[in-house]
């Protein structure tokens, strides 16, 4: 099917762009702007009642979509919030020892990096990080800093965001997981929705941290989190959401949930959850699921990765491809990431060209998806045959 007619909201603003950053900041579909439209409307037909319609449909709704996405076995698991930030915050504050002994890694995304560095400097946390490269043996070496450290909290991303590699041991962590620690907190921002994931056999030990601004094409507000039973029962830094429900806890103290609902924090904008779940049922409604998504990335991507090992697409073929396409089709980026120390120089380049891609430091990123075709492949290719010569 012609996935490109999904955006012709988003396409139509900008017709002679060159979006190729939809790992970055997807462009949003149609149904995101009726969406947004819905929001509005029910906000204002529901007035003071509009909670009950956001807690017993819009919610309940969001909370199925994740857990059929990644197979969680209770959907309840699930809670919301404007961004992923705020869930570090929360389980942090829940960890009883201080300096909080975390295990982590130098390749994961400034919400975290800042936030672990300005814990260090007041003594709040002590951070032991394994660096990625050289990442053959990332996996290995990881896991066995995982099993030899007292550690109070585990940090790791499904995908990295600056290279775009894949974590594949997270069996393994969750087998190092308990309740009394170390809790393991996966980042799954860069693969939710932008490769299968399944999480049935380790839901039940492992967070997943994740959100709709990228391969969920439903913008930015709308994060998650999944919390495994039992780990984590009271956070210190809670919201008045949280009082909702079922509630434990000790007699006289502040009860908590013991569903996901426990992260919940206060009032907040909930336009977003309208616009994933308007996104999801427009994937079901054109028989797409993530698996469709990211094998037409994939051949994107090979069609882009083969120009640049040619020659066919400048100076590109000078950079190291950090992330390539392989034949083996596992877990992976929607995104091909390219090392360079002209990378910055290249991306402006590009984007004098109407070419938007993204850099990270030395790294360029050429991103894919559903609003692009392999005509817009060929125009890349000649673009930056044209300005990266």
């Amino acid at each position: 099917m012609d996935t490109k007619s999904l955006f012709s909201r988003a396409l139509a603003l900008a017709p002679g762009r060159l979006h190729f950053a939809a790992h970055s900041h997807h462009l949003w579909p149609d149904a995101a702007f009726d969406a947004q439209t819905r929001a509005w409307e029910d906000a204002n037909r529901h007035a003071d009642r509009k909670w009950d319609l956001i807690f017993g449909e819009v919610i309940p709704e969001a909370q199925g979509h994740v857990a059929a996405e990644l197979g969680l076995p209770d959907p309840a698991s699930v809670v919301f919030s404007p961004n992923t930030h705020d869930f570090l915050l929360r389980l942090v504050s829940g960890v009883a020892r201080k300096p909080v002994r975390i295990l982590s890694t130098d390749g994961e995304f400034h919400s975290f990096r800042r936030q672990a560095q300005r814990w260090e400097e007041v003594g709040e946390a002590l951070v032991t990080r394994v660096p990625l490269a050289p990442f053959e043996t990332f996996d290995q070496r990881f896991v066995e800093a995982a099993k030899q450290g007292a550690f109070d909290l585990i940090v790791i991303s499904q995908v990295f965001f600056r290279t775009g590699q894949a974590f594949g041991a997270i069996e393994a962590l969750a087998d190092l997981a308990d309740p009394a620690g170390p809790w393991v907190v996966i980042d799954g921002y860069h693969g939710f929705m932008a490769t299968p994931t399944d999480l049935s056999t380790v839901a039940d030990r492992v967070f997943y941290l994740a959100g709709g601004y990228k391969y969920a094409m439903s913008g930015e507000g709308c994060c998650f989190l999944h919390a495994p039973p039992g780990y984590c029962p009271r956070p210190v830094a809670t919201g008045w959401f949280a009082e909702f429900g079922d509630l434990e806890g000790p007699p006289g103290g502040v009860g908590y949930r013991t569903d996901g609902g426990r992260f919940w924090g206060a009032t907040f904008d909930v336009t977003p959850l309208y616009r994933f779940n308007a996104v999801r049922r427009m994937l079901a409604g054109a028989g797409l699921t993530t698996a469709d998504v990211a094998a037409r990335a994939r051949d994107l991507m090979t069609a882009f990765q083969a120009a640049v090992a040619d020659g066919r697409a400048g100076r590109l073929g000078e950079a190291e491809l950090i992330n390539p396409v392989v034949a083996d089709a596992g877990p992976r980026a929607r995104f091909l990431a390219l090392r360079h120390a002209e990378a910055g120089a290249w991306q402006k380049a590009l984007a004098a060209e109407t070419v938007v891609t993204d850099v990270r430091d030395d790294v360029i990123r050429f991103g894919f998806g559903l609003y692009q075709d392999p005509a817009d492949v060929e125009r890349l290719i000649a673009v930056c045959a044209g300005s990266l010569s």
